[in-house]
Formats: C-alpha cells, structure tokens, sequence
C-alpha cells in the first residue's frame, strides 16, 4: 500500500532528524511538502492509468488524495494565489525577472502549503516581465 509506504518513510525521515540532535524530529515544513509530494505522484498516476484505461487504479489514487488531503492546510485557489503574489511583488518592490528569487522565497516563507509553487512560479515570471 502506498500509503502505508510513505507513513514508513515519514518514520524514518523524523528518527532521523531526532538522530541528529533535532528532538522535535521532522519539522511541519518538510511534512507538507512531504505531503504535497505525494498528492502530485497520486495525480500523475491517475493520468498514467487514465490513459491506460485502469479506472479502478485511478479511482484508487483518487481516493488516496481525499485522504492525503484532510491532513494539508486549504489551498489558495489562482485569484488569492495572484493577490498574495501582487502584494509581496509590491512589498518588495520587485521590478523584473531578477527579483524572482525574493518575490518566491517570500512566498514560500508566508504560504507554506498553501500555495502551488509551481503555478506561482509561472504567475511572478509573467508579472515581472
């Protein structure tokens, strides 16, 4: 179960933390995007058994994802997404391309889990152009 294979991971992941002198283990930044991880591979496996015509496999996935889930905070949907990115490209005065690397280190730091990075990257390069 893969599930069951990423909680393992996870495990392992927090006891070595703690072996380094970290007693708190596994810090909540690393857990979600441990998490965010997980939902992306669900995601591109459903597409895989889409297309292969396994929906049973891709429902399976689906329903891995609703689990997954329930433990990441609400995600910004692309209208607040932008918003946020317009007020910390303002913040910082941010006015071209070069200025990417604060405008997104901002937005990591603000919206840890929150906020697909990805798509954000794509929303501040054409902001900053």
């Amino acid at each position: 179960d893969g599930l069951a294979a990423k909680k393992a991971e996870l495990q392992d992941r927090d006891i070595a933390e703690r072996s380094k002198g970290n007693g708190d283990g596994l810090g909540d930044e690393a857990i979600l995007e441990m998490l965010q991880k997980m939902v992306r591979q669900r995601h591109d496996s459903i597409e895989m058994y889409t297309k292969g015509s396994r929906d049973d496999l891709a429902k399976r996935e689906a329903s891995e994802i609703e689990v997954i889930e329930r433990f990441l905070p609400k995600q910004m949907d692309e209208t607040d997404m932008r918003a946020a990115i317009e007020a910390v490209i303002g913040e910082l005065e941010a006015a071209s391309v070069k200025d990417m690397g604060r405008v997104m280190g901002t937005l990591k730091q603000r919206y840890p889990g929150r906020m697909d990075f990805g798509k954000a990257s794509g929303i501040v390069k054409e902001a900053l152009v």
